[in-house]
This record gives C-alpha cells, structure tokens and sequence, in this order.
C-alpha cells in the first residue's frame, strides 16, 4: 500500500484472494490433457480419451471448437495426423491464455495501473514450410510416443530439424526451443524408468514448439526506440547451470512528457558452473552498463533506444548514459502507480509470464517458525511472499524480507495463488531505515560479504581461462 499524500494509490490485496471465475476450470482441462501426453497417443486408452474430450469441450464456445473436437476424436482412436495435433495444441495455449488475460486484469485492477492496447505483430520473415514441416513432424512422434515413452532413437529425430532451422534468423527461435527441448528429454530417457515426469513444463514446451511450426506464428510485436529518463526498480536474476539472466525491471520516464511506462532490460551470458553467487554479475556486467547505475542507485539516459511493444529493452550501451541518482523506493512511491503496463504478445500468454512490478508497505511481515516462509499481512489480507526466488548473488535475506516495513517486487501467480517476489526491501537496522536490495552487487561492491564472494568467484574465472588458454594453444 502507497499511502495517497506520498502520491502513490492503494494496492487492494483482497482483490488477490478472490476466486477468478472459470480459472479452475480452464486449468483442470489443461491438466486433464497434460496426463494424455504421458502415455501418448499412439494406442490411447479410455482415460486418454476423457483428457481429450474434456480439453475440446473446454474451448466448445471458441472459433477453436470444430478443430478441437476434430482433433480430439481423431487422437483418441490413434489416428491424429500433425494438423490435428496443431490443433490441440492450439486449444491447449488458448485457455492457457484466457488464464493468464484474467489473472493479468486481476492484477491490473489490484494496482489500479492502466494497461496498453495490443498493436498489429510485425510482418513475419520468409520462414521455410519443409522445415516448419518436419519439425512439426517430431513433435507428432513425441506425442504418440508419450514422456514414459521416449527414448534415444526418437529424441535424436529432432538433431537433423534443428540443425536445419539454426541457420535462418526467422526461424531461430523454434530452433532453440526445440534443441533445448531435445537435451532434457535425452538427460531423462529412457521415459519409462522416470519416478517423476516435468508434465506441465514439457507439455508447455510441445504445445509452443507446435504453434511456432505454422508460419508467421513467431512474428513479434512492432519495435519503436525510447527516449526519456529509467528509473530502475530492481533486477531479477535467473541463474542456470550454465547459464545466467538478469532482468532489470524499470519506469520509462518519456523525454516528450508522454505517461511512464513500465519496461524491462535483459541481459545473459553463458557462464561455467564453477561460478556461482556474486560471481555471475561479472559475465554480466561486461555487457550492460545499466548493472552499474543500478548497483550505484542512478538513472539511465536513453537515446532512440530500441524496444519492442511489449516494453523490452534491446538494451545498447550505445544509446544510453548515467543519469542522475535515483531512489528505486522513491520511483516505486511516485512514478510506479501512474505507469502504464506494456501488453504481452499473443503466443506469451501464459501464467508464468505473470510478473507484474508492485510496491508494498505498511504490512506486517511473519515468517514460520517450521519452514521459514514468510507472509506479508496488509489490511487483514495476506500475502505470501516467495522468497525462494532471492537470488544468492545479493545482499537481500528471507530475514531481511521477515523483517521489512516496505517492499518493491514482483507480482507472480504460482501452485494457484498470486505471490510477491521481493525486488528489495526498507528494513530498521539501528533505529534506522535501510534499503537493501537483491542488485545492490550487480555494478560491483564494497560490501564485505560481497567482496569476498567475488575474489573466489575472480580466482575460478581466471583458472577456467587459463586452462581453456592452454587448450586452445595445443
């Protein structure tokens, strides 16, 4: 909650407990189709079936309904062709979409942040339909494999596809979907030996692999260029085995006095997994200067940078320069609730897109005693508060969240219910307010947790180059 003197609006948390109407029941008919693909459709049985019908009845009122119910008496007497299972897979990604749109207006009504219009997608690139083909061809063979029925023959199908699609810009995309897709399901064959099986990620992963093999599907959203002053909020790190992400969440103040605007900033870099913690901002911070401003507290000046409809940076050192310092907490106090929200393309409607920046204060934190969660409690609502996504890489605790007085974070929806994940937080050390925040290592740090963290990551770095010197060399 913002108080109004302070210029902010009133955050309605009890808009985040209510039930959202059909949202079970839409999410029900994805699940009950998601248990088809574990055994697969090549001799369906009777509870296959029931999957089926149950995802074409869901979307019985939509211009989908003939080629859902189609699709789902063809597949449940085993004899679904490629178009039929684009056809489910469309149906599929449609009330997945219709979860995430109601969830998105739930969360745009809670923060009282007005949302921008979809434009027109750009025109799609010449993609090639043999190509598009035969990777919708492999995705037809895992489906009627099943997961519990892969294994290496059948994965190593996608090797030639997308070793095809990599070479072409426009289809890249669908290539690095399915290249990735492929790995996990050879780290994990033979399917029928798996104890538990990632239902709803590979499932989401065939249905977007699917809908990207029709053409023109992956065409983005127009791309203009920003001019104005960012005012970053935070930044979300993602760290992977051997690869790291982080995502500066931000208000674009236009130069020609148009309403801010909420945008984000990526940045990734490959990284060993010998690196770990703090030592991941240094593969970063190589590649964005905006880690630095953010590290130090300061604004960005942008100059005709690119960015897409949906409000992402195609981040260019070229195009920005420090600004003046900038108090993420006074941005989230009096920019953040007049921002405008950019729109989410028709192919990323997803739950999981859901991340919505959102600043919270005047709530009574509580962290259980057994299992160390911690839950915001605000005008008699609460919260929860999913600490699990702190990154290690910064200063910011669970305890530090427990103990907080205000927050600035990330509105999620998760295992059925919205969550915050915390950006950064003010907490009381000493009869005084301080701001910690989950980035405040990602321009480097004199912290001396922080420093310490980064020597040993600086030591392994160097013994990696070193060695890949002596490779290379031989």
């Amino acid at each position: 909650m913002v108080p109004a003197d302070e210029g902010g609006g009133l955050m309605r948390l009890d808009l985040l407990t209510e039930p959202v109407e059909g949202l079970d029941e839409a999410l029900a008919a994805v699940d009950a189709f998601d248990q088809v693909l574990i055994g697969g459709l090549l001799r369906p049985q009777p509870a296959q079936a029931e999957g089926l019908a149950r995802l074409a009845d869901a979307v019985a009122g939509s211009p989908l309904a003939a080629r859902a119910a189609e699709a789902a008496e063809k597949a449940a007497a085993g004899a679904a062709s490629e178009d039929h299972f684009l056809s489910l897979a469309a149906a599929r990604t449609a009330l997945l979409g219709s979860v995430h749109d109601a969830l998105a207006a739930r969360a745009d009504e809670a923060t009282g942040r007005p949302r921008e219009e979809t434009p027109a997608a750009a025109a799609a690139g010449q993609q090639a339909p043999n190509l598009l083909a035969a990777a919708r061809s492999w995705l037809g063979d895992l489906a009627r494999a099943g997961w519990q029925g892969i294994d290496h023959d059948v994965v190593a199908g996608s090797a030639q596809v997308v070793s095809a699609l990599l070479p072409g810009p426009e289809l890249r995309r669908l290539a690095t979907l399915l290249d990735g897709f492929a790995a996990e399901l050879a780290a994990s064959c033979p399917g029928a030996s798996l104890e538990r099986i990632p239902v709803r990620r590979w499932a989401d992963l065939w249905a977007r692999g699917m809908l990207l093999t029709l053409p023109g599907a992956a065409a983005a959203l127009a791309t203009g260029t920003a001019t104005g002053r960012l005012l970053p909020l935070g930044v979300d790190l993602q760290e992977h085995a051997t690869a790291a992400q982080a995502q500066v969440h931000a208000v674009l103040e236009p130069a020609d006095g148009g309403p801010p605007r909420l945008v984000r900033a990526s940045v990734s870099a490959p990284k060993p997994d010998t690196v770990l913690g703090a030592g991941v901002w240094q593969l970063l911070r190589p590649h964005m200067a905006l880690l630095a401003a953010l590290g130090e507290g300061r604004s960005m000046d942008l100059t005709d940078m690119p960015v897409t409809a949906e409000g992402d940076l195609i981040w260019s050192d070229e195009h920005a320069r420090a600004g003046e310092p900038a108090d993420p907490f006074a941005t989230a106090r009096v920019a953040l609730p007049t921002a405008t929200t950019p729109p989410t393309a028709p192919l990323d409607r997803h739950p999981v897109r859901l991340a919505h920046p959102v600043f919270l204060e005047g709530y009574t934190a509580e962290q259980d005693a057994d299992d160390e969660t911690v839950t915001f409690t605000l005008t008699g609502h609460r919260l929860a508060v999913d600490t699990d996504r702190v990154p290690v890489a910064g200063p910011l605790t669970p305890k530090a969240v427990a103990a907080s007085t205000a927050c600035i974070g990330l509105l999620r929806w998760d295992a059925g219910r919205f969550a915050v994940q915390p950006l950064a937080v003010e907490t009381t050390v000493r009869r005084k307010t301080v701001a910690v925040h989950a980035g405040a290592w990602a321009g480097g740090t004199t912290d001396k947790a922080g420093a310490k963290l980064e020597k040993a990551a600086t030591d392994a770095v160097a013994v990696l180059r070193e060695r890949a010197g002596r490779l290379l060399r031989k």
